[in-house]
Parts: structure tokens; C-alpha cells; sequence
């Protein structure tokens, strides 16, 4: 024995301390697609090489098709994306590029709001299916390149191209879920005299944290804010959105309850993440909606699941909760997880004409409760 470990042990296998191996896998499946690399994806009904469209440059193009020869390489993409071209689909797709299609026109079938030429589609596979679902777990577009694998593929340098089971794929969420854990933590005084302990998680899907406010009381409901991280209104003011001032407004509201907690969660742009919400954000200016926005580009309009958060939760002791949100899926998303939502809190923040049509959209479409909003609809003449 050598620290531990048998000396019988194969040199190419990881011991089971280091993860289950159908999480290992998706795990580098992940890394290959954010390096742009492609992935060979093996499903119940068909095997299939998988390229992200994310990154996609000419070179790369000519490198996959030459890989995928003699077959010619399909775009995958989903439900949401083949009803915003037009098609009435009811799950993932596939379609034939048009010939000679180049890097950039693969590009604008993916976020183009309408293309001029129909397309013919087929439903998509379940290794196709899983290559979409990978290019979501990387934050970046919900569609890949997929094409019949020739025999004993390798890339030209000689590495071996990756193989991971489209169930691995499928189950890498919740297998995230169960690798949290609390990476650090430390005390922080904030602006205006509040006293906060930060409390960092990491896990298989990113990192989030939980900033506790004061010294709740575990034994009864905590007032808990869940908010998604939002780079342009937290931290730069945006005023698109809403984001910043519910964030400060739920600080001061915990503080006047004597003490609460704020998971600061990894779910950018309701979890597109930056580069897609930026996206989305063009084609609002372009006249689409929040909403309409997400699902033209393929995504669903919320992306986002909260059963980190009830991991979380559960990790601080705090099982019982006083909600601070206009959101009811965030209540559904708690209950699920295992945490008592004892109550709700609604933050009524201010509505001008910067963020109008995107609180409108949230109120109207997505089911938040902003009454304050309907309030000022009902005002106008």
C-alpha cells in the first residue's frame, strides 16, 4: 500500500474518491466544448461527433468537416430555436446545412431572428439532444454541429477525441448538486454598518455564495433572498433590469428583520450566462422582448433550476424560510428542494422608463408578481 492505495491499482484509472465516472466524463466533455473542441457522444440510438457552435471559427469548420467526411456535418438545435425559424416542432431538431455554409452562417441560423430560406428538420437524436445539453451546461450557445463518426477517430495531432454516454451527459446536473461543498468563509463588514459573513460554495456547475446578514435565528423562518448573479445591474448600475436594486433593497429588509441570508447564486441572465444575456440584450434593442429574446436564441426564458440553493440552505441549517422575491418560481423551485417557504416578501422597486418593458414582460409573460407595476399600468391614461 502506497498512501492509501492498493499497489494493484491500473495507472489509468481513478480511484472512486475522485468521482463517479459517468460525472468524470461529463465533466471533461464540458472543458473539451469550452476549449471548442469536439466531443464523440454515444446514445441509445446512435453515436454521434459533436462540435459547439460557441467559438466557431472557419478554421475549426474545415477541421470538423474534413474529421466528419464523407458524411456531411447537421446543425442540432432546440425545440425553442426551430419554432423561433418557423418550424412547429415539439423537441430538439436536426437540419441539414445549406451547401457551402461557412462559420458565419451557421452563426446567424442560430441567433438570427428570422432567416430568409426555410430548412428541413428531423428530430434529433439522443446523442444530438445531449450535445445540446452540453453546450448549455458551458453557458454558451444551445446548438451544435453533429455528424456520423468515421471508424477510430483522432484528431490529426494524434489526441484522442473524447467519448462520454449521453446519460452522463443528462444526469451531470443533478450529479453537480451532490459535489457541493463550502470552499471558504470569513467575516465582512458591508457599507451602511452591516455586519456579514460570507460563505463560498463551490460545485461541479460553478461557484456560488451565501451572505449571511447579522445573526439569524436557524430555529424559526430566515428571510432568504435567492439572486442570480448580474454583472451589468449589480455592480455597474444597468438600468435594463432590476437586478441591483432588489439586491440592496433585500439588504436593507434583512437587516430590518434582524438578520437573513442572500445566496448570491452562478445563474447570469436567469441562467444564460453573460455572453448569451449580452446577446439577448441586442435583439431586446432589435424590438423582441425579454422573453421572446431568451427563446429566439433557443433557450428557454428561464433557464435557471434552485436546487443548489436548496443544497445550500440545507448545508447552513436553515430548512425554514421567509422568501424575498416576486417570483414564484423561485418558491416552487425551494419547496422542491426540500425547504419549508414559510411566507413571501415582496421588493417593490422603482419602474422607469429604462426597465419598463422588461419588468412589463416579466409581470405579463413570465408570472411575476409586481403589483407595484400594474398599480402605475392602471394609472396611465
Amino acid at each position: 500500500m502506497r498512501n492509501g492505495a492498493s499497489d494493484t491499482l491500473p495507472r489509468d484509472t481513478l480511484p472512486s474518491s475522485f468521482g463517479e465516472k459517468d460525472h468524470i466524463g461529463a465533466d471533461r466533455a464540458c472543458a473539451e466544448f469550452r476549449s471548442g473542441r469536439p466531443v464523440l457522444i454515444s446514445g441509445a440510438d446512435e453515436a454521434l461527433l459533436t462540435l459547439p457552435v460557441e467559438g466557431l471559427t472557419a478554421e475549426r469548420l474545415a477541421q470538423f468537416v474534413t474529421l466528419s467526411a464523407p458524411t456531411a456535418p447537421r446543425l442540432a438545435v432546440t425545440a425553442r430555436r426551430g419554432r423561433a425559424l418557423g418550424l412547429d416542432v415539439a423537441g430538439p431538431i436536426v437540419f441539414t446545412l445549406p451547401h457551402g455554409a461557412g462559420a458565419d452562417d451557421i452563426l446567424a441560423l442560430v441567433m438570427a431572428s428570422k432567416i430568409d430560406s426555410p430548412v428541413a428538420a428531423a428530430p434529433a437524436g439522443t446523442a444530438a439532444t445531449a450535445g445540446i445539453e452540453l453546450a448549455k451546461l458551458t453557458l454558451g450557445l444551445p446548438a451544435v454541429l453533429t455528424a456520423l463518426p468515421p471508424p477510430a477517430v483522432s484528431l490529426t495531432s494524434g489526441a484522442s477525441i473524447l467519448t462520454v454516454e449521453a446519460e452522463a451527459v443528462a444526469r451531470f446536473r443533478h450529479a453537480a448538486v451532490r459535489s457541493l461543498r463550502i470552499s471558504a468563509e470569513t467575516d465582512m463588514p458591508l457599507r451602511d454598518g452591516l455586519s456579514a459573513r460570507f460563505v463560498v460554495f463551490s460545485e461541479a456547475g460553478g461557484g456560488s455564495a451565501a451572505v449571511i446578514i447579522g445573526k439569524p435565528d436557524l430555529s424559526r423562518p430566515v428571510p432568504v433572498r435567492l439572486h442570480s448573479a448580474c454583472l451589468t445591474g449589480d455592480v455597474f448600475g444597468s438600468r435594463r433590469c432590476d437586478c441591483g436594486d432588489q439586491l440592496r433593497l433585500s439588504l436593507g429588509q434583512i437587516d430590518a428583520a434582524g438578520g437573513g441570508i442572500i445566496l448570491y447564486l452562478a445563474q447570469e441572465g436567469r441562467g444564460l450566462g453573460l455572453a448569451n444575456k449580452i446577446r439577448a440584450y441586442k435583439l431586446q434593442d432589435a424590438g423582441l422582448d425579454t422573453v421572446d429574446a431568451n427563446t429566439t436564441l433557443g433557450f428557454d426564458d428561464d433557464e435557471r433550476k434552485y436546487d443548489v440553493a436548496a443544497s445550500m440552505l440545507k448545508s447552513l441549517g436553515c430548512t425554514r424560510v421567509i422568501l424575498l422575491t416576486n417570483n414564484p418560481a423561485k418558491v416552487d423551485g425551494l419547496a422542491e428542494g426540500g425547504i419549508e417557504v414559510c411566507g413571501r416578501m415582496p421588493l417593490v422597486t422603482p419602474v422607469h422608463a429604462d426597465n419598463r418593458r422588461y419588468l412589463t414582460a416579466k409581470a405579463m409573460r413570465a408570472g411575476h408578481r409586481l403589483d407595484h407595476l400594474m398599480e402605475v399600468l392602471a394609472d396611465e391614461p
